[in-house]
Formats: C-alpha cells, sequence, structure tokens
C-alpha cells in the first residue's frame, strides 16, 4: 500500500470537495474565461449551473483588467485568434500578479506549432493548474508530439511523470483527463474514477471542466483548501453530475442539456457519497 502524503488530521479530498461546494454555491466566484469560440457558450452555462458566475473577456487592455478583479481565471487555446493570444498573455501575468488562480488548458498542442508556442509561454507564467489530455499533457512536457486533434493517443498513466515534471517545473497542479484521472502537485497523486464515457461525446466537455477548475479554485482563497483539492473538487463535482446526466440521457444531445441540470441539481452530499478517489506518492 502506498503511503499517504497528508497528515492524517488533514479533511479528506473528499471532505473538502463536498464543503467547498458549498463555499463556492454560497458566494459565486467571478470566474473569467478567455476560452474557444466553439464552447464559449456552453462554458458559460456550465459554470451558471454549478454556481458560479461567468464573464467572457477576450479583449487585449480590458483581460489583464479583469482578470485582476476575477476569482479565477480560465486559458484556453482551442481557437487562438491573434487578439486572443495576446489577451491570455495579457491575463496570465494580471492574474500572477493580482494573485488571482488560474488554469491553463492546452488544447491541441503538439503538431500545431502556434498553439504549441503559445501553451510553452503560458507555462512559463506559473498557472495554478493545467488541464489536458494525456497527450496534451505529454506534449506541454516535451516528451510526445501530440495527439490527433483534440484527441488523446496516450493512456492516462503515461502521462503520470509528464505530469509531475511539470507540476514540479511550474509550481502547478496538474489534472490529466482520462477515463480515470490523475492529478499531481508533484507529490501527491491523486486518481479520481468518476465520470461517463458521454462527456467525450459532446464538444466542450473537457473545456468546460477547466472552467469549473477556476471556479473551484477561486472559491478556495476564502478557504484552507489547496489548489490540489479544489482541482479535485471541481473534477468530481463534474464527473459525478455527469453520471447522473448519463442515467436520463439517451444520446450525446440530450445529456449535454442533463448536464447542465445535474450540475444545478447535486448536492455536498452526493459528493460525499460517491466519490472514487485514491490517493499515493505513485
Amino acid at each position: 500500500m502506498s503511503d499517504r502524503l497528508r497528515p492524517s488530521s488533514a479533511p479528506s479530498t473528499v471532505q473538502c470537495a463536498a464543503e467547498l461546494l458549498e463555499v463556492l454555491r454560497a458566494a459565486p466566484p467571478l470566474t473569467h474565461c478567455i476560452t474557444n469560440a466553439v464552447v464559449t457558450g456552453f462554458t458559460a452555462n456550465v459554470l451558471l449551473a454549478v454556481g458560479a458566475a461567468p464573464a467572457m473577456v477576450d479583449i487585449v487592455g480590458e483581460a489583464g483588467m479583469f482578470a485582476g478583479a476575477a476569482s479565477g481565471l480560465l486559458v484556453n487555446l482551442g481557437t487562438p485568434a491573434p487578439e486572443q493570444r495576446a489577451a491570455s498573455l495579457e491575463a496570465a501575468e494580471a492574474a500572477t500578479l493580482a494573485g488571482t488562480p488560474w488554469v491553463l488548458d492546452p488544447v491541441a498542442i503538439g503538431v500545431l506549432p502556434v498553439r504549441t508556442a503559445l501553451a510553452g509561454d503560458l507555462a512559463e507564467r506559473r498557472p495554478t493548474a493545467i488541464r489536458g489530455n494525456a497527450s496534451e499533457i505529454l506534449a506541454l512536457a516535451g516528451m510526445s508530439a501530440g495527439g490527433r486533434g483534440v484527441d488523446a493517443t496516450d493512456s492516462t498513466e503515461a502521462a503520470r511523470d509528464a505530469a509531475r515534471h511539470l507540476a514540479r517545473r511550474h509550481g502547478s497542479v496538474v489534472a490529466v483527463s482520462g477515463a480515470v484521472d490523475l492529478l499531481t502537485d508533484g507529490e501527491r497523486i491523486v486518481r479520481l474514477a468518476n465520470g461517463d464515457p458521454l462527456l467525450t461525446r459532446v464538444t466542450g466537455g473537457g473545456c468546460a471542466l477547466g472552467a469549473v477548475m477556476a471556479a473551484f479554485l477561486g472559491a478556495a482563497r476564502a478557504t484552507d483548501v489547496g489548489a490540489l483539492d479544489a482541482v479535485a473538487a471541481a473534477s468530481l463535482v463534474y464527473t459525478i453530475a455527469a453520471e447522473d446526466a448519463a442515467a436520463t440521457a439517451t444520446g450525446p444531445g440530450s445529456f449535454a442539456v442533463a448536464l447542465l441540470d445535474a450540475l444545478a441539481a447535486i448536492q455536498p452530499a452526493d459528493v460525499s457519497a460517491r466519490s472514487r478517489v485514491e490517493e499515493a506518492t505513485r
């Protein structure tokens, strides 16, 4: 059995998730999203459903100003047009200066040169969290050429060492999405086994999760919950809601709608009772 890296008196990851959901809903975090054009509406609706307050501000001259005032920031590289690239760098720098937690989602990096270079520049600005599939995380660490567009061609476990490397290099929590999600801060490793395959059949399923992570990191600022547990909380709430949505959906279309309803309905007790979490040192 692996040794735990948390003191026995510390709240568990599941406890932190349930408590942080209550905190988020009591004081909805203003969540600044610079995200791709394909998923903007869905991402905003996901944030509203879970209890956060979304704002899509991606204009140079405004992005930095807003990032400094927001509770949390998402920078997603799905459709990085020139102005959005500049706004992403401006917002990341402002967030770092203001202490605003922020999430980098390096969508489809590896083979595509513009977004790959941009992801590297942003990572050097020390995001609070980096979220991606296994191929994206391997590419950001310089250990792979990337996947097939937005689709991973590597397993989550194959990206474990890359995730740890990135976490230690940039001081970030790294979240690798897959059938079993793997999260690490460079020392602790947390594996989360909730979710449903229908999440991969809806455009924006992963991108919206990055925004939820930014919201939970923003909510955690008023608590003693650390970044790794805040990111885990976001994943657990999102993936448990996905299970509820899949139980009533007849396909991807109804699932997307049901996911919003499930995110609005999920309660801390659901998180406490249904989270499937394993924590280890390896």
